[in-house]
């Protein structure tokens, strides 16, 4: 698998890169296991009865012949070029509600976004219009229309369509809808049980919200992981450089994360209002404003409470844990290597099985007394040493071999995987985590399933990805709206889609 990895160098000049298109790999490489080998790892446990009512249940070969939760609940979802609204419609599309994903008749600029801005890295659909992965892969379920919402008939088509919706999740900038009359404030009047969630970097109001400019505010997830301290959390201290790295400098998460994040709360906020407005209230809907940056504030550890209680500002620790000796990856032959030790008995185990191979770490422990207390090792000084040996004793040895001695002791270990080891892992494939589908319009995809696909009675489930740019303004403007083919085609030539 290694000699087969293709990792791609981030040069200044994107005309070094390869002029040819990526090559489609086969999945799965190799088979997963079989049921009957995974029912005797159950049996080796003694839960194969619990097994078997997991596999009987959950596997999701068996979801689409069971109802989904969130059948009959109408979204809507608006924006440009940023994930939060498209991935907040997309977990409640998978849980069953109809997403209708609303694009400007010239298309989301996301839709262009690729490695390098190369197009052979973009999916083409059969009608030969590529399409960047990230848009395909997130508008999961929706169906696509275009409107032009700056256009006084295109106003009114979206007023109508949002009188029939039970969720509408949009991105502008604060105020843009409120100035084109199309804001909660109007849409309330005329649908008082629309749920209506705003997401963005720092929120619609306060002295430092977000900034109203119509073209400059799409791209702002690094926005928000900065104005929440993430940023400056994330990133190696200064006196430690690895491997060659910047020491000392913060860095920004590698995903958009910020987005992803405001986007899980987003759809989380809604299935709340949901509940209250159907189950718990008087059938009215209500505002929800979603924040980037508030979001991660609220998964930022003890960093706020820690500096309300004595006006410590965490700094950049890197990988390592100020809480915890060993809990950190480091590098071995063949990668990098995960090792748990949070606790008293984990630690030592730890100690003893590189002990077996490496004498040394069992006198570090005698000679230094401060190693044997769990509070008094988790200084700098006794990371610096602990993880030194660590990694002494890990460069010898390949990650299975690592995880093989690691777990003869019982200790929470696991190898850092490639992408490609990800696909091919055999606990993936089987379960299936990572999976494929045929797409009408981009063949065989593969794809990492619904983060709720384990439910057992409504099951999470992927029916389509993206689709091309106003596929379905024939179907949804006829259901709607009961536009025919001649008020479509007037639209078109009017711009209005």
């Amino acid at each position: 698998m290694a000699k087969e990895r293709k990792e791609i160098e981030i040069n200044s000049r994107a005309d070094t890169l390869p002029l040819m298109g990526p090559d489609v790999r086969p999945w799965p490489v190799t088979p997963p296991p079989s049921p009957e080998e995974c029912m005797k790892v159950y049996e080796k446990r003694k839960a194969g009865e619990f097994g078997k009512f997991l596999e009987d249940n959950l596997r999701l070969e068996y979801r689409f012949d069971k109802p989904e939760a969130l059948q009959g609940i109408r979204v809507m979802a608006m924006g440009k070029w940023r994930m939060c609204n498209k991935f907040a419609s997309g977990l409640l599309s998978e849980l069953g509600a109809e997403l209708i994903n609303v694009e400007p008749p010239e298309g989301d600029p996301l839709r262009e976004l690729t490695p390098f801005g190369r197009e052979e890295y973009m999916l083409k659909d059969k009608f030969g219009t590529p399409c960047g992965m990230d848009f395909l892969h997130e508008l999961r379920n929706a169906y696509s229309i275009t409107l032009d919402i700056e256009k006084p008939e295109g106003r009114e088509i979206y007023r109508n369509l949002a009188m029939q919706m039970d969720i509408l999740i949009e991105e502008y900038p604060p105020g843009f809808m409120d100035s084109l009359g199309l804001g909660y404030r109007h849409l309330a009047k005329l649908n008082p049980k629309l749920i209506y969630c705003w997401v963005g970097e720092r929120g619609q109001w306060g002295p430092m919200k977000d900034e109203v400019s119509k073209y400059g505010q799409w791209m702002l997830d690094p926005f928000g992981m900065c104005a929440c301290s993430w940023v400056h959390n994330t990133g190696f201290p200064p006196d430690q450089c690895p491997r060659g790295g910047k020491g000392g400098d913060p860095m920004r998460s590698g995903v958009w994360l910020a987005d992803y994040v405001a986007g899980e709360q987003a759809a989380n906020s809604c299935l709340a209002a949901l509940y209250w407005r159907d189950c718990l209230g008087n059938g009215l809907g209500q505002f929800i404003e979603c924040t980037a940056a508030e979001t991660l504030m609220d998964i930022l550890d003890f960093d706020i409470t820690w500096y309300g209680f004595n006006k410590s500002i965490k700094a950049r620790t890197g990988a390592w844990d100020p809480n915890l000796n060993q809990y950190e990856w480091n590098p071995c032959k063949d990668g990098y290597m995960m090792i748990g030790g949070q606790t008293d008995r984990l630690w030592y185990r730890i100690g003893m099985c590189i002990e077996r191979d490496l004498p040394i770490f069992g006198r570090l422990i005698h000679e230094d007394p401060l190693l044997k207390e769990m509070a008094a090792r988790n200084a700098l000084q006794a990371l610096i040493k602990t993880y030194t040996v660590t990694t002494k004793w890990l460069r010898d040895i390949n990650r299975i071999e690592a995880e093989q001695k690691l777990m003869e002791y019982e200790i929470a270990a696991g190898p850092v995987l490639y992408i490609d080891e990800v696909a091919e892992f055999p606990h993936f494939k089987y379960r299936p985590w990572v999976n494929t589908i045929e797409d009408e319009q981009y063949g065989t995809v593969l794809y990492a399933e619904s983060t709720n696909a384990y439910q057992h009675r409504t099951p999470a489930r992927v029916k389509w990805l993206g689709r091309p740019l106003g596929y379905d303004n024939g179907e949804i403007y006829k259901r709607y709206l009961g536009f025919g083919p001649m008020k479509l085609r007037e639209l078109k030539d009017k711009g209005v889609i």
